[in-house]
């Protein structure tokens, strides 16, 4: 699924209207209608209050139309005009009307601050008063009701996108995309934008997910969001070019390969994993487990000894190579008889550990997998990016991100700093995280639509990483490694959370799902 500007939404709107060919009236007809039936299909009664506020442009005309099939349908809803300006937009004016001509909804217009309803708890609040096009915060007016409707506990749903949410940047920025000098000024700033945001519990979004949505800061205001499908013109969509991408099952699981008959262990590869250190057996456990788990034919781990016995009684399954050194790892006979290399997993960061990493990182031509110690090794020595193996594959969470590549002052500068990272050091980065984000080194980046807040415990990432590394070993290209075992890890984490809830997982549980996603994909193909 594609993520599109404003700008591109904009031409597949115009694209559809004129090459389906159908009136933009009709259009937001279709996109009302879709919104219309996911509330109808929700609401358990008729006598429900619903509260809709309407802006001067098309995302107010969005609103018109809903009322105006509420209405027919039995339920009456209450409609808000918000007076923002002299002018509506022309769609907007014609549904205007027609709700005016065509029923008995109660309309009302809101000029002042005077003019606010009461709301009680126990209705539903629309908001339909800006669409997608804002690019400064909002003031006045607006600004003041946004806070009034936030300011209870009725349920509120946005049309498209929450009014005073920037569709494809982050909130935390001043209105001129510069940052300021002053962090008392960057705080308040801050403080005064959010105040000035829908706080939606459901976005209905039109076609394509918003860049915003992807964000953390902006979760709060965007709720559970969902894409209604518009029938915008396939043509465009197919073949509009686009930076950003939202990974869906329907791309992601037709990578995954089904196994031959006659296949053997070596036909899944060897892989390599480096991981270990005095006290921290755990993630090698976790991250070999899930290699295996993952279909790779062999797995060799290299361990310090105090890591061995428990390696062996853990998962007999894997194959040892054990290190001179009791604490960490130091030194690997031969690398180049492996089909991938995964480094990190509790590595730690011992003089010698790091000097084996260096080595590894020059004599490699195999694909590489790096998490963990492995990236924190890095961070001390930056000048090692520029002579990692194209296309090595690196899985920060946001505090390693910011330890190699440095702060940024949102979501969006941070975005596009690992977007560049990718494309100047020609590397595959997988910032994990609730919508986990890829970049590659074409500039691309796709983020992931599994996953849940149940994967936020310890030893959730070393299982990603032997997962990754299994897929590098059985010979998927890095890219396809990377967006395919981040969908996996995210799936096998979504089936744990549906059978032992959020707050019970562990990382084992992730693991132990693995066979779920494996089966369903098996089943489908048959």
């Amino acid at each position: 699924m594609k993520i599109l500007s404003v700008e591109k939404i904009r031409e597949a709107d115009a694209f559809t209207i004129e090459n389906e060919p159908i009136d933009s009236i009709d259009l937001m007809e279709r996109a009302a209608s879709k919104v219309y039936e996911w509330i109808v299909k929700r609401c358990k009664s008729k006598e429900v209050v619903i509260k809709i506020f309407c802006g001067m442009g098309n995302n107010g005309g969005d609103g018109l139309a809903l009322a105006r099939m509420l209405f027919f349908t039995g339920i009456i809803p209450q409609v808000f005009v918000v007076r923002t300006s002299d002018k509506m937009s022309r769609d907007c004016e014609l549904n205007f009307n027609r709700l005016k001509d065509e029923t008995e909804t109660p309309m009302y217009d809101i000029f002042t601050d005077d003019d606010f309803p009461i709301i009680k708890d126990n209705e539903i609040i629309v908001d339909a008063i800006f669409g997608s096009g804002l690019n400064r915060g909002l003031e006045g007016l607006a600004a003041d009701l946004i806070k009034y409707l936030n300011n209870n506990n009725a349920i509120r749903i946005a049309i498209d996108i929450p009014s005073g949410l920037f569709a494809c940047g982050s909130q935390q920025s001043t209105d001129n995309g510069q940052q300021s000098s002053s962090k008392s000024t960057d705080s308040q700033l801050i403080a005064h934008i959010s105040q000035s945001i829908f706080k939606a519990d459901y976005t209905l979004s039109f076609q394509f997910p918003k860049l915003a949505f992807m964000f953390p800061e902006n979760d709060v205001y965007v709720g559970k969001w969902e894409i209604l499908d518009i029938n915008l013109h396939k043509d465009f969509i197919e073949n509009v070019e686009t930076m950003n991408f939202y990974t869906t099952e329907e791309m992601a699981m037709p990578i995954l390969r089904k196994r031959a008959k006659f296949s053997h262990k070596g036909t899944y590869g060897h892989a390599l994993l480096v991981a270990g250190s005095s006290g921290k057996t755990g993630a090698a456990l976790l991250a070999a487990e899930a290699c295996l788990r993952s279909g790779v034919g062999l797995l060799t781990a290299h361990l310090p000894k105090d890591a061995l016995l428990p390696m062996q009684i853990y998962l007999p399954e894997a194959m040892t190579e054990v290190d001179k050194s009791d604490s960490h790892c130091t030194e690997i006979k031969d690398i180049l008889s492996y089909n991938a290399i995964g480094v990190g997993p509790s590595l730690g960061k011992n003089e010698e550990t790091v000097i084996l990493l260096k080595k590894i990182i020059q004599e490699a031509t195999q694909p590489l997998v790096l998490d963990a110690d492995a990236l924190n090794i890095i961070a001390d020595n930056p000048t090692w990016l520029s002579f990692l193996p194209d296309n090595t594959i690196l899985t920060p969470h946001p505090k390693e991100f910011e330890r190699m590549f440095g702060r940024t002052y949102n979501s969006y500068e941070r975005l596009e700093l690992q977007r560049k990272m990718s494309v100047v050091h020609n590397i595959i980065i997988v910032l994990k995280g609730a919508h986990t984000a890829i970049t590659f080194p074409n500039g691309t980046c796709f983020f992931n639509s599994t996953g849940n807040p149940g994967m936020a415990t310890a030893g959730s990432g070393d299982v990603l990483t032997g997962i990754i590394l299994s897929l590098l070993a059985q010979h998927y290209l890095p890219q396809e490694a990377a967006l395919l075992g981040v969908y996996l890890h995210g799936k096998a984490g979504d089936k744990a959370a549906e059978e032992i809830g959020e707050n019970s997982m562990i990382a084992r549980d992730i693991i132990n799902n693995l066979k779920f996603v494996e089966t369903r994909q098996r089943h489908q193909k048959d």
